[in-house]
């Protein structure tokens, strides 16, 4: 073998290492994250980089609004009590909607795989990362039931620059508790999460508003996960 062969095999086989120690890595958060707060997430951690503030506090899963896990599931991830982490139906149709667009521009993301996405990865969109998405969508299926799921994905989801998780969302935006979030509090908040942060600034954009009727009007078809 050549010695730039045998440097291609040094380098796969480092690679690999790394790979497998960012997973084994990411089981251990997951098992201590099953019942400690989460208070810290790649976008956070990104966040803090770049030279900003974050404001966030964990909140359990019966100190959320009921409003707030029904608007979450009724927007982001409809099946989100049934499936095991991937909405194939959704998939296909981002898909397709990526081929007719010849680009990566849907991603059909479940509530799982956007956590996955938070927590552990970038906004990058790439079919790398999507793989990647996969594997620890199926990782956090397997460590944690649904209420925890959920529960982490409203504590880590960006509402706005900086502030992350419903906890601190609620106070910025409406000066109360997230467990006191009313219909129309819950669904405005749940709709700004495809881009909170003009949303933070635009709270009277047409868009947002009437996502935030259609996710108040369809609240009551959610099926929120039963505890373990």
């Amino acid at each position: 073998m050549t010695s730039f062969g045998k440097f291609i095999k040094r380098l796969l086989l480092a690679l690999m290492v790394l790979v497998v120690a960012f997973h084994v890595l990411v089981a251990g958060l997951l098992l201590i994250w099953k019942t400690q707060p989460i208070n810290n997430s790649m976008f956070m951690l990104t966040h803090r980089i770049t030279g900003g503030d974050v404001s966030q506090t964990w909140v359990e899963y019966d100190a959320i609004a009921k409003s707030a896990k029904q608007a979450a599931i009724v927007s982001e991830d409809s099946t989100f009590s049934q499936h095991n982490g991937f909405d194939m139906k959704g998939i296909e149709a981002a898909r397709k909607k990526n081929e007719a667009n010849g680009k990566m521009s849907a991603g059909g993301s479940t509530i799982t795989q956007q956590l996955a996405k938070n927590l552990f990865l970038t906004s990058h969109r790439s079919y790398t990362r999507k793989a990647e998405e996969a594997i620890l969508t199926i990782m956090i299926e397997t460590l944690w039931d649904k209420q925890r799921i959920l529960t982490a994905y409203l504590n880590v989801a960006e509402f706005g620059n900086g502030i992350y998780g419903v906890e601190a969302a609620a106070q910025h935006y409406f000066d109360k508790t997230a467990n006191n979030l009313n219909r129309d509090e819950s669904a405005l908040l749940i709709a700004m999460l495809t881009n909170p942060k003009y949303y933070q600034d635009n709270q009277g954009d047409k868009r947002l508003r009437k996502k935030q009727r259609v996710i108040k009007k369809r609240m009551k078809n959610a099926i929120l996960p039963q505890s373990a």
